[in-house]
């Protein structure tokens, strides 16, 4: 039998939810889907440069999992510049985790 499915704790918003191409317009575009989990695990991994076990452990998932989003959400970033396709960031299994007036999660 199969582990249940763990919510991913997300707490950063993107500021853009849609990027593609200048010039092309967008029904002549694949588009991929970028889900709110691989957003924050790139955003650790990348912007705040935090190692994959402290991202994992505020994430709430094993460094494992963390792992194999990241290599999603890379693969996917990297599909979507490289051959010109329209990025959605959007969905997934996530808990949106909103933080008090002193930067505190609630």
């Amino acid at each position: 039998m199969a582990r249940p499915f763990k919510c991913r704790k997300v707490v950063s918003k993107p500021m853009a939810y849609y990027f593609k191409p200048r010039a092309t317009p967008l029904y002549e575009l694949e588009e991929i889907i970028l889900q709110l989990d691989e957003f924050q695990a790139i955003k650790y991994a990348e912007l705040d440069r935090k190692d994959q076990t402290a991202a994992a452990v505020d994430m709430k998932i094993s460094r494992q999992t963390f792992g194999n989003i990241l290599a999603s959400a890379r693969r996917k970033l990297a599909d979507a510049v490289v051959n010109g396709k329209a990025l959605k960031i959007d969905g997934g299994p996530i808990k949106i985790i909103r933080r008090n007036w002193r930067g505190q999660h609630k």
